[in-house]
């Protein structure tokens, strides 16, 4: 009995969720994008629209290329999100789930009998049973191994919807067949590293030895990486919080210096709020703003720890004086961004920490806790700094790759939209 694992990845999963939802989008190419501008690119695309070429990361232009009658539709996270929820629900009918992975894949350990070939099957049919059962139009691919790597690896082996056994007397010989990108760990930095050594294949990776993977990977991960492809155990590990944050991509009304700026605020208060909802404080912040044919420019600013909203914004302002200073002897002075990303790092957990000698703490942390209070109650951006006014119907809820938003303190609240007329922009210095 050397199965162990049992992984589960839904397949096409946004475009699989949009399909679900609109009958009129079942059987037909769909891509699923961001911002409607033909200067994004597709985040998802269907079955049917891969069968055309079309994949994650295709620019738009070049979809319509490809598949010129592809329907795009605007991703709307939280019903991935709340159908992420509905199909953890329906698995756990089957079995517990050891860990999520991502919104669109969850790993589970097998136990006593379960680990009897016959029987993991059967718990596999029964999952996508349960997953058809969520909706008519969702599918999943599983994969069975002796550890979540293998299991992670055989639901690509077969898609969509398939079932990939793996035990131990198959090792390593059924992974030839796949590319070394196929391998989780090996992305486009590792590969080429790999490349350089002479390793252009599964077999010949399979073919080293441990010491030699050590020394390839630079450290304790290829000793790991080597006991993963043999198919040893290895417990799920959950990595410690480094850091946090937000990017976007510029819709066209906000590609403009004011407006990227305006979209930076907002992205940053929601990080702000998800900091203290996760009980940290952070000493750093880092900005990035990426321009339409002029690159990138890059900036970071450290600070006491702190998990204040108008503390975090005094610091990206200075940041953004760095950045106009900077910009003036650059080709970037003149170029039009096209998107941002804000992101808190050196963290630490709340009640390890040490506040600032000049930081009223208790008045602060009231104030954010009213403002968190109100927004998770009546939606993101009830309640807002004024500076971030431009930019209230910019940078919706995105879901990153492992992590799972919490719609709460994600969404903005279409029921505050109305209000907006009506309700003042916060401005903290009048209620201190």
């Amino acid at each position: 009995m050397s199965l162990r694992s049992l992984f589960v990845d839904f397949n096409s999963y946004f475009a699989s969720v949009e399909q679900q939802a609109d009958p009129t989008l079942r059987g037909r190419p769909v891509g699923v994008v961001p911002v409607m501008a033909e200067t994004t690119c597709c985040i998802a695309a269907s079955v049917e629209a891969k069968t055309f070429g079309v994949c994650t990361g295709t620019m738009v232009r070049e979809a319509r290329k490809l598949c010129p009658q592809i329907a795009l539709v605007l991703a709307q996270p939280p019903l991935y999100v709340e159908y992420h929820h509905r199909l953890k629900e329906a698995i756990e009918t089957c079995i517990p789930i050891d860990f999520v992975g991502s919104i669109d894949e969850v790993g589970c350990e097998l136990i006593g009998r379960e680990r009897v070939r016959t029987n993991a099957v059967a718990i596999a049919r029964n999952i996508k049973s349960a997953v058809r059962g969520v909706g008519d139009w969702l599918r999943c691919s599983v994969g069975i191994a002796p550890n979540h790597f293998l299991s992670k690896t055989a639901t690509d082996m077969q898609k969509p919807d398939g079932l990939v056994v793996l035990e131990e007397s198959d090792l390593p010989h059924a992974l030839y067949q796949l590319e070394l990108s196929d391998l989780c760990g090996i992305g486009p930095a590792m590969e080429q590293r790999l490349h350089a050594q002479g390793i252009c294949s599964v077999e010949q990776l399979c073919a080293l030895d441990a010491p030699v993977l050590r020394d390839v990977w630079g450290g304790i991960e290829g000793e790991r990486f080597f006991d993963a492809l043999r198919g040893q155990w290895q417990a799920h590990r959950e990595s410690a919080r480094a850091s946090l944050g937000h990017s976007h991509v510029l819709g066209p009304p906000w590609r403009t210096p004011a407006g990227a700026r305006a979209v930076l605020k907002k992205l940053l208060v929601k990080a702000a709020m998800r900091l203290r909802h996760e009980g940290y404080v952070a000493q750093a912040l880092s900005v990035r703003v990426r321009h339409l044919g002029a690159g990138a420019w890059h900036g970071e600013i450290r600070f006491d720890a702190t998990d204040d909203s108008r503390e975090f914004l005094r610091q990206l302002a200075h940041a953004l004086e760095q950045r106009d200073r900077h910009t003036l002897r650059l080709p970037l002075r003149d170029a039009r961004p096209l998107a941002v990303s804000v992101t808190l790092h050196r963290l630490q957990r709340r009640d390890e920490s040490t506040a600032g000698l000049f930081v009223d703490e208790a008045k602060t942390r009231a104030l954010n806790g009213v403002l968190d209070r109100i927004n998770r109650r009546y939606g993101g951006n009830t309640l807002y700094f004024g500076s971030m006014q431009a930019a209230l119907d910019a940078a919706p809820m995105r879901i990153p790759f492992s992590t799972i938003p919490d719609t709460q303190l994600e969404c903005d609240s279409e029921r505050s939209a109305p209000w907006r007329q009506r309700i003042r922009p916060f401005n903290r210095d009048q209620m201190l």
